[in-house]
């Protein structure tokens, strides 16, 4: 059920890869050699290995987890925005209306409560048919907050990578225009919730005022507005009530009506209803466009990837359909596609004689000396990985980092694997505390080891 939960979706997937290309691109390639030899081993075509590579980097290098911190601080800052929306929208109301000591001059509220929506929306409108990729202020808002409440360093280049990947199939206006439209939307039901408790709980008086213009143009503008809220069954004030609202504040109940539900039905419609049909189409577009992303594979970051991933010898004649799935190896589970027994040394010196008398039933695979040696090997065991793999180690060696990657990763392609610390030549004593060192790395990584022979193991499966 956690995998299901935390599992990378179809756009974290291309989210990553992506982020990793442009990690490599800033600081040169990755050390992908198991990653490549993983992604040939999950195959598919040319995008499917590139993607499991960069899926593999990321979890190694941490990357995926600065994702799961950006996701929760982009959460977190969504939330904060809200929170901001429905406070500045409640606010609007609140002072669109007052405290019922004075009358309320109709167009100064109605102007308070969609002026600045309908500039804003206006301002959207024009950037987003002048230029495409309108970047909404609020919109850029979010995606900072974001990265500041996410506080991962390793998250420096998800924020890029994400517009990047959006830009390349012009989804960037969607996601943001969603968000920004969803917000004052947000915004308008908070100013549409308070302007219905106060109208509910308090006496209004509904007036406007003039000096300069004559009273037709406010009924005649009092009506057109008035006429689309109609239909959904608002009241508009009718000729007498307008005229007797410029003239002096009307005492009559069913004028106090007929303007607020004038003033509620223009709100909605003009207000609320733009916002969410923006929104909604905002978001439709966005959910469909986001089904089609694909990674660009003309991009120079992933152009040098192709003779790693689809080497000659695979890409030649027809190959299988893959499989739906494929079996994830990891030290100890291998219950599977192997078998044999293989034992191994580790930078082992000539001083020492190898390999010691084997059973017919084990194989010795050399000594690993060279790059080239574990590559060998490693491939090797990630086509036919052993059913139980022994490796001899020189405790007379310090256990470095490079050593401890390289036994995890042979590890992970046997069934089983333990570590056999060679005891010191006759007339020669081990380190305690080197020896002290290999025992804590071998418990970290969840090795077995001892410094007997695994040879009637290897032979039999038990001791």
């Amino acid at each position: 059920m956690e995998d299901l939960v935390t599992a990378p979706t179809p756009l974290d997937k291309r989210w990553l890869t992506e982020a990793v290309r442009l990690r490599e691109e800033h600081a040169g390639l990755l050390d992908d050699q198991e990653a490549n030899r993983h992604a040939r081993q999950q195959g598919g075509d040319l995008a499917t290995r590139i993607e499991t590579r960069a899926l593999f980097l990321a979890e190694r290098d941490g990357i995926a987890g600065a994702l799961r911190h950006w996701k929760q601080g982009a959460r977190l800052a969504l939330l904060a925005l809200m929170l901001v929306a429905v406070f500045s929208g409640a606010g609007l109301g609140l002072a669109a209306l007052g405290d019922g000591q004075r009358p309320v001059n109709v167009f100064w509220a109605l102007g308070s409560l969609l002026g600045l929506n309908l500039l804003m929306l206006l301002g959207w409108a024009v950037g987003f048919t002048l230029s495409g990729e309108h970047g909404a202020s609020l919109g850029r808002l979010w995606l900072w907050l974001s990265e500041r409440f996410a506080r991962d360093a390793k998250a420096a280049h998800l924020a890029p990578a994400l517009l990047v990947l959006l830009q390349r199939q012009r989804l960037t206006r969607w996601l943001l225009g969603a968000l920004v439209h969803g917000l004052w939307l947000l915004a308008m039901l908070a100013a549409l919730a308070m302007l219905l408790t106060l109208l509910a709980t308090r006496r209004y008086g509904f007036v406007w005022e003039t000096t300069l213009l004559a009273a037709d143009p406010f009924i005649h503008l009092t009506q057109a507005l008035g006429a689309l809220p109609s239909l959904l069954g608002f009241a508009v004030p009718d000729e007498a009530m307008i005229r007797a609202s410029g003239d002096t504040l009307p005492g009559l109940d069913i004028a106090r009506q007929a303007w607020a539900s004038w003033l509620l039905g223009v709100v909605l419609i003009y207000g609320l209803l733009p916002r969410l049909l923006l929104a909604g189409l905002c978001l439709w577009r966005w959910r469909r466009g986001r089904a089609h992303l694909a990674l660009d594979l003309s991009l120079p970051g992933f152009a040098p990837l192709r003779d790693a991933l689809m080497p000659r010898s695979e890409r030649i004649g027809v190959q299988d359909a893959a499989p739906d799935a494929l079996p994830q190896y990891q030290a100890g589970q291998l219950e599977s596609g192997s078998s044999g027994a293989l034992l191994v040394g580790l930078e082992l010196d000539d001083q020492r004689p190898w390999p010691p008398a084997l059973p017919a039933t084990v194989t010795d695979a050399g000594v690993l000396d060279s790059r080239e040696s574990r590559n060998r090997l490693l491939e090797q065991l990630s086509r036919f990985p052993p059913a139980r793999l022994a490796i001899a180690c020189d405790p007379r060696r310090s256990p470095d980092r490079g050593s401890l990657a390289l036994l995890a990763e042979l590890a992970r392609n046997a069934g089983a694997t333990r570590v056999w610390l060679l005891q010191a030549a006759p007339g020669e004593a081990l380190d305690s505390h080197r020896l002290g060192d290999w025992h804590d790395a071998l418990d970290r990584l969840g090795l077995p080891h001892a410094s007997t022979s695994p040879l009637t193991w290897l032979e039999h499966g038990h001791d």
